[in-house]
């Protein structure tokens, strides 16, 4: 019997119609503790690539709402708003299964679906009274945390050091870093940012004040929600409170969870009754973030008894031959959980190891394969390349451009980082809190005739002026300024006092519009973003919610440096692995799978890191239904140069393919060798003997 038929016959009989397409892994995870509300031990699923979690975890919660859980006490926690709408979505299509009541029971939506980062900000403006926030605070971006980090560092004299003192970029990656890894700065700085080291007790300093600057300013950065939420949990009265609210969590991608999340949800659930994890230890490839392996290789031991295990080792995406390899490359790890992804898939085709002459060779071998795919009747977007760094792609992209195939390069500029939409958001924010000066400076230089100085000066009075008494009008600007200021300073009145919703924003977009000509030379284009914003907001019940959730899951950008949209309804894809996680594509093409890209050569400090760039190729090489291509090339020119200079230096395959494992892999060179013909062996048996002739000299 084949594990496909073994896993067809251990699923039970008489099973509920929503039920029967699972396999018995699957099957034990959804219906894991019974169906009753609060019934159930902390359950951790470890789900391999392409093992179906998502709809293993839809399929749990639509048990337990056909056991009586009620959607409204169901908390969701994902990585991005995309994954709890998908979630949600499964569930309603899964509870339509089980009884019209219960369709109409989930067609209600789940009010507690959404990321960390989202929930924390719920979760906070319902607290704020009780835990010294101001529920109308305000959320900053990275940009905005970025400039009011530099505005403390300026004001503390940082920035005219005799030496070189971090930048604006590099001190809030520092703060972050301390923050989500709860690491002390000392550590963070020897480990991570080493050149940094000598100024500790400076940043250290810098990291209070802007603290201080953010309190004082009522705004909260992107790392604050979190640190925030841990902090009101770590309370055992408000813990016991936010945790009773949920009689069940649910986790997705629990691998990719730093400790202040392990630490929140720890604090909700002590003793973990209703609290289910599903991850993959061999997929936590987000240590940059701050995320922890640690999390789901100890989730079973926080527990009394341990925390119940089912792994899901059934893989419905790639042929048995690329799950081989990726086996055996993730098998060589130090700690994880054992698994080995299976598939009736079956195929004769292996992976292949590529190797190619240079970069430029890597580029139109690529090439080559993709579009000898493409006649055989594989779409572009049905191909991906993947790379572990942006710029690995460079040749290839220059490649494209020149044989006129249309692709998009995945983890490109984002919505908010758009100038134009920074400016519409950085007016409704000032609008609803006054003190949030990052927002404020924005807003106020839209005007013309006010500048850096004039701005900061009507921005100290508001601060200075007890609430509701800005008295914005009579602020001092000059003359010429005056009769926009006048129009501007009504705006922003009319909108601190609006109740409806999305009237505010509409309001400032009409606004807005009638500037941006002399703003921008391409404001034709760039007022599609502004229109497309405005029918955003349209879909949020308030402003609050439009602004959070904006801030933490923005939609991509159509213009400004992103480029011009592809017209063609075909194009390849371009990704870093890290931005192709969660993805499959039938063809996938992996650069560089050399050392010093594979693993990176700034990534090979510690032995935890390299184990995390093992996990890297391991999530790339996943990524793959039916073909996968590793691409090896020889020689990398060194800076600056392109195949015509002669400095460079060999690359030798990744260490994470050592000899033993090359049985799972074809190996094959391009361009294939020209055989030799006739012609030529007779030419050559013909050619001149210099040799004898050489040897005549002496006679």
């Amino acid at each position: 019997m084949t594990k496909a038929d073994a896993a067809v016959a251990g699923a039970p009989a008489g099973l509920p119609a929503y039920l029967e397409g699972l396999n018995p892994a699957q099957l034990e995870a959804a219906t894991h503790g019974g169906t009753a509300d609060q019934a159930g031990g902390p359950l951790l699923v470890i789900a391999g690539a392409g093992s179906g979690k998502t709809n293993t975890l839809a399929h749990r919660v639509a048990h337990l709402l056909a056991g009586g859980a009620d959607p409204g006490r169901i908390l969701l926690l994902t990585f991005s708003r995309r994954a709890a709408d998908e979630m949600v979505r499964r569930v309603q299509r899964i509870a339509a299964k089980v009884s019209p009541a219960h369709a109409r029971l989930a067609a209600g939506g789940f009010a507690w679906a959404g990321t960390f980062h989202s929930i924390g900000a719920r979760l906070l403006r319902e607290f704020a009274g009780r835990i010294g926030l101001d529920p109308a605070f305000t959320i900053h971006d990275r940009e905005d945390s970025a400039d009011l980090m530099n505005l403390v560092r300026h004001e503390l004299g940082l920035s005219g050091k005799g030496k070189r003192f971090p930048l604006k970029g590099t001190c809030l990656a520092i703060y972050s870093a301390v923050v989500n890894t709860q690491a002390p700065l000392g550590e963070v700085l020897l480990s991570t940012f080493p050149w940094c080291a000598g100024w500790e007790t400076d940043l250290k300093a810098l990291f209070r004040a802007y603290v201080q600057a953010k309190q004082a300013q009522q705004v909260l950065d992107y790392d604050d929600l979190l640190l925030y939420w841990a902090q009101m949990v770590s309370e055992p009265q408000l813990a016991h409170e936010v945790g009773e609210r949920f009689s069940h969590v649910l986790v997705d991608e629990y691998q990719d969870t730093n400790r202040l999340q392990a630490a929140i949800l720890l604090a909700m659930k002590p003793d973990g009754r209703g609290l289910t994890v599903v991850g993959d230890d061999a997929q936590s490839i987000y240590s940059f973030r701050g995320a922890d392996i640690r999390n789901i290789l100890d989730f079973p031991g926080h527990f009394d008894p341990p925390a119940r295990q089912v792994t899901l080792d059934r893989n419905y995406r790639s042929t048995q031959p690329i799950l081989a390899a990726a086996n055996a490359v993730i098998g060589q790890a130090r700690e994880r959980y054992c698994k080995d992804l299976w598939t009736d898939r079956v195929s004769a085709a292996r992976p292949r190891l590529v190797s190619v002459r240079d970069e430029a060779d890597q580029a139109a071998c690529v090439v080559e394969q993709i579009l000898a795919r493409r006649e055989e009747g594989l779409k572009l977007k049905q191909q991906a390349v993947l790379f572990r760094a942006a710029h690995h792609s460079a040749r290839l992209e220059i490649e494209l451009t020149r044989r006129h195939i249309p692709f998009v390069k995945f983890g490109g500029l984002k919505f908010l980082e758009a100038a134009h939409v920074k400016d519409l958001l950085a007016v409704l924010r000032w609008a609803q809190n006054p003190r949030d000066r990052v927002s404020g400076f924005r807003a106020i230089q839209l005007l013309p005739g006010i500048g850096p100085r004039i701005a900061g000066r009507i921005l100290d009075n508001v601060q200075a002026a007890p609430p509701g008494c800005a008295l914005l009008p009579e602020q001092p600007v000059p003359d010429a300024a005056r009769p926009g200021w006048l129009e501007f300073a009504g705006l922003v009145e009319d909108l601190a006092a609006a109740t409806s919703w999305p009237a505010p924003l509409e309001r400032i977009a009409a606004w807005y519009e009638t500037r941006m000509e002399g703003l921008y030379d391409d404001h034709e284009v760039r007022k599609g973003d502004i229109q497309q914003l405005t029918r955003i907001a349209a879909t949020y019940p308030s402003r609050e919610r439009f602004l959070t959730e904006l801030t933490l899951d923005p939609p991509d950008a159509t213009s400004d440096e992103s480029g011009a949209p592809q017209l063609d309804e075909d194009y390849l894809i371009l990704s870093t692995i890290h931005s192709a996680k969660g993805r499959e594509w039938p063809a996938v093409s992996i650069l560089n799978t050399v050392d010093g890209c594979l693993p990176s050569d700034l990534a090979t400090g510690s032995e935890r890191e390299i184990e995390e760039e093992m996990r890297l190729l391991y999530v790339a090489m996943t990524r793959a239904r039916d073909h996968l291509d590793l691409l090896i090339p020889q020689r990398f020119y060194v800076s600056g140069q392109s195949g015509s200079g002669d400095r460079h230096v060999y690359a030798s395959r990744s260490r994470f393919i050592p000899n033993r494992l090359l049985n799972h892999f074809e190996q094959i060179t391009w361009p294939t060798a020209e055989p030799q013909t006739a012609a030529r062996d007779e030419t050559r048996q013909a050619a001149v003997d210099l040799a004898a002739k050489m040897r005549a000299m002496w006679d």
